[in-house]
Protein backbone atom coordinates (compact mmCIF):
# COMPACT_ATOMS: atom_id res chain seq x y z
CA UNK A 1 0.00 0.00 0.00
CA UNK A 2 1.35 3.24 -0.73
CA UNK A 3 0.25 6.74 1.06
CA UNK A 4 0.38 9.38 -1.93
CA UNK A 5 -1.66 12.01 0.53
CA UNK A 6 -3.35 10.42 3.28
CA UNK A 7 -4.86 6.92 3.90
CA UNK A 8 -8.15 6.42 4.05
CA UNK A 9 -10.48 5.98 6.97
CA UNK A 10 -11.24 2.25 7.00
CA UNK A 11 -7.78 1.75 5.91
CA UNK A 12 -6.35 3.47 8.66
CA UNK A 13 -8.57 1.66 11.09
CA UNK A 14 -8.03 -1.35 10.05
CA UNK A 15 -4.02 -1.24 10.12
CA UNK A 16 -3.94 0.11 13.77
CA UNK A 17 -6.53 -2.73 14.44
CA UNK A 18 -3.29 -5.21 12.85
CA UNK A 19 -1.02 -3.48 14.51
CA UNK A 20 -2.68 -3.89 18.27
CA UNK A 21 -3.80 -7.74 17.61
CA UNK A 22 -0.07 -8.12 16.52
CA UNK A 23 1.07 -6.76 20.04
CA UNK A 24 -1.40 -8.95 22.18
CA UNK A 25 -1.43 -11.86 20.32
CA UNK A 26 2.05 -13.24 21.82
CA UNK A 27 0.73 -12.92 25.65
CA UNK A 28 -2.33 -14.05 24.87
CA UNK A 29 -0.91 -17.71 23.01
CA UNK A 30 1.17 -17.47 26.12
CA UNK A 31 -1.50 -17.79 28.95
CA UNK A 32 -3.73 -20.70 26.79
CA UNK A 33 -0.57 -22.82 26.54
CA UNK A 34 0.26 -22.20 30.21
CA UNK A 35 -3.39 -23.15 31.28
CA UNK A 36 -2.95 -26.15 28.69
CA UNK A 37 0.35 -27.22 30.39
CA UNK A 38 -1.96 -27.16 34.16
CA UNK A 39 -4.57 -29.33 32.29
CA UNK A 40 -1.95 -31.87 31.41
CA UNK A 41 0.93 -31.69 33.65
CA UNK A 42 0.71 -33.82 37.48
CA UNK A 43 3.87 -32.31 38.72
CA UNK A 44 4.45 -29.42 41.02
CA UNK A 45 7.08 -27.86 39.85
CA UNK A 46 5.74 -27.72 36.15
CA UNK A 47 2.42 -26.71 36.91
CA UNK A 48 4.30 -23.65 38.90
CA UNK A 49 6.07 -22.95 36.26
CA UNK A 50 2.88 -22.70 34.27
CA UNK A 51 1.44 -20.70 36.90
CA UNK A 52 4.40 -18.29 36.50
CA UNK A 53 4.24 -18.03 32.39
CA UNK A 54 0.38 -17.36 32.82
CA UNK A 55 0.87 -14.43 35.53
CA UNK A 56 3.61 -12.24 33.20
CA UNK A 57 2.09 -12.94 30.48
CA UNK A 58 -1.50 -11.78 32.20
CA UNK A 59 0.46 -8.56 32.81
CA UNK A 60 1.99 -8.11 29.38
CA UNK A 61 -1.20 -8.35 27.40
CA UNK A 62 -3.03 -6.26 30.37
CA UNK A 63 -0.09 -3.29 29.75
CA UNK A 64 -0.15 -3.72 26.21
CA UNK A 65 -3.70 -3.38 26.27
CA UNK A 66 -3.60 -0.25 28.45
CA UNK A 67 -1.10 1.03 26.94
CA UNK A 68 -3.18 1.03 23.03
CA UNK A 69 -6.58 1.85 25.19
CA UNK A 70 -4.76 5.58 25.56
CA UNK A 71 -2.43 5.82 22.25
CA UNK A 72 -4.86 4.55 19.54
CA UNK A 73 -8.28 4.93 21.41
CA UNK A 74 -10.82 7.74 22.33
CA UNK A 75 -9.87 7.71 25.69
CA UNK A 76 -13.19 9.93 26.47
CA UNK A 77 -15.23 11.84 24.77
CA UNK A 78 -14.45 14.70 22.11
CA UNK A 79 -11.84 17.22 23.69
CA UNK A 80 -11.30 15.33 26.68
CA UNK A 81 -7.88 15.72 28.28
CA UNK A 82 -5.39 12.97 29.91
CA UNK A 83 -3.07 12.83 33.04
CA UNK A 84 0.35 12.45 32.51
CA UNK A 85 0.76 10.56 35.33
CA UNK A 86 -1.44 7.83 33.72
CA UNK A 87 0.48 8.01 30.31
CA UNK A 88 3.41 7.27 32.29
CA UNK A 89 2.25 4.37 34.00
CA UNK A 90 1.23 2.52 31.09
CA UNK A 91 4.41 3.64 28.98
CA UNK A 92 6.35 2.46 32.09
CA UNK A 93 4.69 -0.96 32.23
CA UNK A 94 4.77 -1.33 28.61
CA UNK A 95 8.54 -0.85 28.41
CA UNK A 96 8.99 -3.15 31.25
CA UNK A 97 6.74 -5.99 29.15
CA UNK A 98 9.74 -6.35 26.76
CA UNK A 99 12.57 -6.97 29.82
CA UNK A 100 15.06 -5.07 28.06
CA UNK A 101 13.63 -1.50 27.93
CA UNK A 102 12.90 0.91 30.77
CA UNK A 103 11.60 4.23 30.62
CA UNK A 104 12.86 7.74 32.28
CA UNK A 105 10.07 10.21 32.81
CA UNK A 106 10.39 14.01 33.85
CA UNK A 107 7.82 16.24 33.19
CA UNK A 108 5.53 18.00 35.56
CA UNK A 109 1.83 16.41 36.58
CA UNK A 110 -0.10 18.21 34.23
CA UNK A 111 -3.91 17.23 32.38
CA UNK A 112 -3.29 17.59 28.76
CA UNK A 113 -5.59 17.06 25.44
CA UNK A 114 -5.83 13.81 24.51
CA UNK A 115 -4.23 14.53 20.85
CA UNK A 116 -1.09 15.38 22.40
CA UNK A 117 -0.90 12.55 25.12
CA UNK A 118 -1.51 9.93 22.35
CA UNK A 119 1.08 11.59 20.17
CA UNK A 120 3.74 11.18 22.98
CA UNK A 121 2.59 7.71 23.75
CA UNK A 122 3.23 6.72 20.16
CA UNK A 123 6.56 8.32 20.46
CA UNK A 124 7.40 6.78 22.96
CA UNK A 125 6.62 3.29 21.10
CA UNK A 126 8.98 4.23 18.42
CA UNK A 127 11.54 5.16 20.95
CA UNK A 128 11.57 1.12 21.80
CA UNK A 129 11.40 0.08 18.64
CA UNK A 130 14.10 2.07 17.99
CA UNK A 131 16.27 -0.27 20.33
CA UNK A 132 15.91 -3.94 19.02
CA UNK A 133 18.63 -4.66 21.82
CA UNK A 134 16.89 -2.78 24.55
CA UNK A 135 17.89 0.22 26.22
CA UNK A 136 16.84 3.24 28.18
CA UNK A 137 13.59 5.52 26.33
CA UNK A 138 13.78 9.12 28.42
CA UNK A 139 10.86 11.25 27.94
CA UNK A 140 11.07 15.02 28.33
CA UNK A 141 7.97 17.47 28.72
CA UNK A 142 8.38 20.91 29.44
CA UNK A 143 6.11 23.87 29.06
CA UNK A 144 2.04 24.20 29.88
CA UNK A 145 -0.83 22.25 28.65
CA UNK A 146 -1.60 24.90 25.67
CA UNK A 147 2.23 25.08 24.96
CA UNK A 148 3.35 21.96 25.68
CA UNK A 149 6.41 20.49 23.96
CA UNK A 150 8.33 16.30 24.08
CA UNK A 151 11.51 14.91 23.94
CA UNK A 152 12.10 10.89 23.58
CA UNK A 153 15.52 9.84 23.58
CA UNK A 154 16.07 6.28 22.93
CA UNK A 155 19.21 5.37 23.96
CA UNK A 156 20.78 1.90 24.08
CA UNK A 157 23.28 -0.69 21.31
CA UNK A 158 22.28 -0.97 18.05
CA UNK A 159 19.76 1.82 18.27
CA UNK A 160 18.52 2.75 14.73
CA UNK A 161 16.12 5.18 12.86
CA UNK A 162 14.32 3.20 9.78
CA UNK A 163 13.78 5.59 6.85
CA UNK A 164 10.44 4.41 6.52
CA UNK A 165 9.70 5.32 9.94
CA UNK A 166 11.58 9.08 9.48
CA UNK A 167 9.84 9.37 6.30
CA UNK A 168 6.53 8.80 7.47
CA UNK A 169 7.13 10.89 10.22
CA UNK A 170 7.85 13.58 8.48
CA UNK A 171 5.24 13.07 5.71
CA UNK A 172 6.43 11.89 2.86
CA UNK A 173 4.83 10.62 -0.16
CA UNK A 174 4.60 7.45 -1.59
CA UNK A 175 5.86 5.38 1.23
CA UNK A 176 4.53 2.13 1.77
CA UNK A 177 2.11 2.11 4.78
CA UNK A 178 1.82 -1.49 6.41
CA UNK A 179 0.73 -2.39 9.89
CA UNK A 180 4.49 -3.04 10.68
CA UNK A 181 4.69 0.86 9.83
CA UNK A 182 1.67 2.62 10.77
CA UNK A 183 2.56 3.83 13.78
CA UNK A 184 5.45 6.79 12.59
CA UNK A 185 1.97 7.29 10.05
CA UNK A 186 -0.31 7.51 12.92
CA UNK A 187 1.92 9.81 15.30
CA UNK A 188 2.03 12.15 12.42
CA UNK A 189 -1.96 12.53 11.63
CA UNK A 190 -2.14 12.54 15.48
CA UNK A 191 0.17 15.38 15.46
CA UNK A 192 -1.20 17.47 13.14
CA UNK A 193 -4.56 17.08 14.72
CA UNK A 194 -2.65 18.06 17.97
CA UNK A 195 -1.23 21.12 16.82
CA UNK A 196 2.50 20.35 16.73
CA UNK A 197 5.21 18.85 14.44
CA UNK A 198 7.45 16.01 14.65
CA UNK A 199 11.13 15.68 13.60
CA UNK A 200 13.15 12.50 14.35
CA UNK A 201 17.09 12.22 13.99
CA UNK A 202 19.84 9.52 15.01
CA UNK A 203 23.36 10.12 16.05
CA UNK A 204 25.65 7.28 17.44
CA UNK A 205 23.52 5.16 19.60
CA UNK A 206 20.87 7.61 20.29
CA UNK A 207 17.60 8.00 18.37
CA UNK A 208 16.07 11.57 19.30
CA UNK A 209 12.18 11.86 18.56
CA UNK A 210 10.97 15.85 19.44
CA UNK A 211 7.22 17.04 19.75
CA UNK A 212 6.81 21.17 19.53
Amino acid sequence: MTEPTALGDLDLAALVSSRICHDVINPVSAISNGLEMLAEEPDDEMREAAMDLIRKSAAQASAKLQFARLAFGAAGSAGAEIDLRDAEKVAREFAKGSGKHEVVWNGPPLTVAKNKVKLLLNLVALGIVALPRGGTVSVEISGDPANIAFAVNAKGTAARLNDQVKALLSGGNGVEVDAHSIQPYYARRVAAAAGMTVTAEAEGEEVRFTAT
